[in-house]
């Protein structure tokens, strides 16, 4: 071959070879940015599979516990853009969560409203039959005793009237307007250590007719919770304080005091927020607060707690504004009557009729209906000298009043007949 092939063929085989090596640089090139692409897509699956497998195990859960009002923190996505993907499932699973949790609230309302309607019922009827037996016996000790079931029973009857209210249903029928201190007596025969709790002399500014049940319930509440939370040997004060715009109930107790989260807490049930979801009340629920902030909120007068007892416990303040306010003049006792305990003193009204006499000149009597329609309390297990004092008073005005109406009248002169 001469010089001019041989150049020919080398020039061809190089062309040859830039090309083989151009192809094989390509491929390269091509092999690689499939290789990222591969490795980026397999990345965003990984990403995606992580970011669906925290919102399964933790997101959802931690949502769908603070959508049953607790107290749970709902964790961020880890990955927000891939995340964005997921609001519609948040929604969607958001929206089911409270609409089962309502439609469970609500049934939960229903059912045990229904139960502390029997549980009233059944309390009610029993209250006459315990009053019929008080009407019947005069014996000390049977009044006494009689006395102990009807205060259990005014307890019982209260327990289940805040769970209704709690419920959504009314305090109770509607009363006569009644002085602060019958408010207070009332609330305080209602709970278990009444003996504890110091009340004020007679006011004659008295708590409107509507706003009677709904203030000796909560006031009822708010003893209970101060003979509870402070020790059994000290007393529960309760006072009355005017405003310019209304009258406040202070109640103060010698106990432990509370927390400022426990301060906060009953804050907030006492603005009634918060008392709406009966789950949220703790295991056994604690109602007291919650029932005094829905009854507050509904009748217009404001609940407070704090720590500034001069005691060293808390002090809770129910103030009443002048709209729940009125006047009533103080019940007249009968000359020859025997004195009641306070829990039996009438309640006070506008207008009080001349008591029915029997032919002998004695007071005809009649049962008095109570601010809270509850009879003396006593002492759970054993009868105190106070108790005895009053059952043995109640026995001798009741013997009295049998002897009035046996007397036979004497005739007149100028009517004897021949």
């Amino acid at each position: 071959m001469d010089q001019q092939t041989l150049a020919v063929a080398f020039w061809f085989l190089l062309a040859i070879v830039l090309i083989v090596v151009f192809l094989l640089a390509r491929q390269r090139r091509t092999t690689r940015a499939l290789r990222l692409r591969a490795e980026e897509v397999e990345a965003r699956e990984r990403i995606r599979a992580e970011e669906e497998r925290h919102l399964v195990d933790a997101r959802l859960p931690a949502l769908a516990e603070s959508l049953n009002h607790r107290p749970v923190e709902v964790p961020a996505p880890r990955h927000p853009r891939v995340a964005e993907a997921h609001e519609p499932v948040f929604a969607l699973f958001t929206d089911s969560v409270r609409q089962a949790s309502a439609r469970g609230e609500q049934s939960a309302r229903a059912t045990l409203k229904a139960m502390m309607r029997a549980v009233q019922s059944l309390s009610n009827e029993q209250q006459v039959a315990i009053s019929a037996m008080q009407d019947r016996h005069d014996d000390p000790d049977v009044l006494a005793g009689l006395m102990r079931i009807d205060h259990m029973n005014s307890q019982l009857n209260r327990r289940a009237q805040a769970t209704a209210v709690l419920c959504g249903s009314w305090p109770g029928q509607q009363r006569s307007a009644s002085s602060l201190t019958d408010v207070t007596r009332g609330a305080t025969s209602r709970i278990r250590d009444y003996l504890r709790v110091n009340v004020p002399a007679e006011s004659d500014v008295a708590v409107v007719s509507r706003a009677v049940e709904p203030v000796v319930l909560a006031v009822a509440e708010l003893l209970d919770n101060a003979a509870r939370h402070s020790p059994p040997n000290t007393s529960v004060e309760v006072n009355f304080q005017q405003a310019h715009n209304g009258m406040a109930v202070m109640i103060d107790d010698g106990g432990v005091g509370m927390t400022v989260e426990e301060l906060q807490r009953a804050a907030r049930l006492l603005a009634g927020d918060g008392g709406n979801d009966i789950n949220r009340l703790g295991d056994p629920p604690q109602v007291g607060f919650a029932v005094v902030g829905v009854l507050a909120k509904r009748y217009g007068f404001r609940v407070s707690v704090d720590t500034r007892s001069p005691y060293g416990g808390v002090r809770a303040v129910v103030f009443l504004p002048t709209e729940l306010l009125t006047r009533v003049s103080k019940p007249a006792m009968p000359d020859n009557a025997v004195a009641l305990p306070p829990e039996r003193q009438p309640v006070a009204t506008v207008d009080r009729a001349e008591p029915e006499r029997t032919p002998g000149g004695l007071p005809r009597r009649r049962r008095t209906q109570t601010a809270d329609q509850a009879a003396p309390p006593s002492a759970p297990a054993v009868t105190t000298p106070a108790e005895q004092r009053i059952a043995t008073g109640l026995a001798a005005w009741k013997r009295g009043t049998d002897s009035g109406r046996a007397t036979t009248p004497p005739v007149a002169e100028g009517n004897t007949q021949s």
